[in-house]
């Protein structure tokens, strides 16, 4: 299926009442839900009754929501700490379903969910893939991993919202993946944005892209950069597009990109989104990058009040080209907790990815990043994959390669680095969340 253009693309709008709302009118709506969620909580979430009372703040206090930022915040640390279930709004009969983090330390974050929150979740997923293009017609094939991970369950329920069929085959095992995309004639896939361009490649190398019927790609759950979305449809032939969320708020389905790739857009009727200076806490202007603050307004099980993503992005609020008001947060340059401090300057992965797809030929968009310390001085290493052929050329061929990417390192991140070049594949992928990071520093 031919990649489709801009000129050509059909723009489709599943709930244009919300989705193309006055400012006026989403702002009436968000403060109406907002004074009903602040007193649901209070009265039934002692961990938000305790935290409201010791900042001095009533239900009565908030009137709209222009004064959300009364309101205290709620962490990762806060959910672990009141795990499984402190956190409910409702009796645990309630709750339908529960998901939770893939992390690997601590406990787990654990998000529950009502009848209704699976329903709300749902039609925020189906909302981002009509922005993908997809109707009942499509066969979504699923390579988000299934089980407490949101990924495989939140586009499984969105394909269901939407009408459309879904192929759930969970994660790994890539040379069945093309098979069943082949065979069952998927007509979009959805996984991390990693192992869409390993998909890619494999694809390639099995001399399948033409035989496949893709036209559309919804990756999400770790930053990427527009290079790297350009050479997964370079490759596919398919139209991508970035979906945004996190266990605690709802999975994803809290945001996404559409065909004009100028943002993301927060379904703020359900969601709404601050950013925050990370420091002082003050809102940012708009454009202004800070971290993003989430309360959910819709949420019945386990409602959070102004909770800290640790994401760092801006926000816009202009219509976009795509006729939706949806407010639009900018892809995210890093995390506040996997920002590298290297010699007192920030460094992001996404940083990293952008500089090395910026290159071009001889080098592939497989990399990682090793931070160690030697005689007190931080020293940064990045291991870099490049093409075959670089290894069967001449030595100072790939020697003046290598100082071609330590120059556009040192100009991106603002630091000397330290490059690895490395053989093809020899940099092990990811069939999930890519760990770009090793740092060995003891801080």
């Amino acid at each position: 299926m031919a990649k489709i253009s801009l000129e050509n693309w059909s723009e489709k709008i599943r709930d244009p009442e919300i989705e193309c709302m006055s400012r006026e009118e989403m702002k009436a709506l968000q403060s109406e839900k907002l004074v009903k969620q602040v007193k649901n909580v209070y009265e039934n979430v002692a961990f938000y009754r305790k935290k409201m009372d010791e900042a001095g703040v009533k239900p009565e206090d908030i009137r709209s929501i222009d004064d959300i930022g009364k309101l205290p915040f709620t962490t990762k640390e806060d959910l672990r700490e009141n795990y499984p279930f402190g956190l409910l709004a409702v009796p645990q009969s309630k709750i339908a379903r529960v998901q939770g983090t893939s992390g690997t330390t601590g406990k787990l974050t654990l998000a529950s969910y009502t009848e209704k929150d699976v329903d709300v979740w749902g039609e925020c997923v189906a909302r981002a893939l009509t922005m993908a293009g997809l109707t009942e017609e499509d066969k979504l094939h699923v390579c988000y991993g299934y089980g407490l991970f949101t990924g495989g369950m939140g586009l499984d329920l969105g394909a269901r919202a939407l009408g459309c069929m879904s192929i759930p085959m969970s994660s790994g095992n890539t040379q069945r993946q093309l098979m069943c995309m082949e065979d069952f004639g998927a007509t979009a896939f959805a996984c991390t944005p990693s192992y869409a361009m390993y998909l890619a490649e494999a694809a390639k190398e099995a001399g399948v892209v033409e035989r496949l019927q893709l036209k559309a790609g919804i990756n999400g759950a770790e930053p990427w950069t527009d290079e790297m979305r350009h050479q997964i449809e370079d490759t596919l032939n398919v139209n991508c597009f970035d979906i945004y969320g996190l266990c605690e708020i709802t999975g994803p389905g809290v945001a996404c990109d559409c065909i004009h790739h100028k943002g993301l857009h927060v379904y703020e009727d359900h969601f709404f989104p601050e950013v925050l200076n990370p420091v002082d806490h003050t809102p940012c202007a708009e454009g202004e990058t800070g971290e993003l603050v989430f309360t959910t307004l819709s949420k019945e099980g386990m409602p959070l009040i102004r909770y800290r993503t640790k994401d760092l992005t801006s926000i816009e609020y202009g219509k976009c080209e795509c006729g939706r008001t949806l407010p639009r947060i900018q892809k995210f340059t890093g995390r506040t907790d996997d920002m590298k401090v290297i010699r007192g300057v920030n460094v992001f992965p996404t940083q990293v990815e952008a500089a090395l797809l910026s290159i071009g030929e001889g080098v592939a968009p497989h990399y990682m990043m090793v931070v160690d310390r030697e005689n007190n001085l931080d020293v940064l290493t990045v291991m870099v994959e490049v093409d075959e052929k670089y290894f069967s050329d001449e030595i100072r061929k790939l020697e003046a390669l290598k100082k071609k990417i330590e120059l556009a390192l040192k100009q991106a991140l603002g630091v000397a680095v330290k490059v690895k070049l490395c053989e093809p594949k020899s940099i092990q992928r990811s069939e999930g969340k890519a760990k770009r990071v090793i740092d060995n520093r003891n801080l």
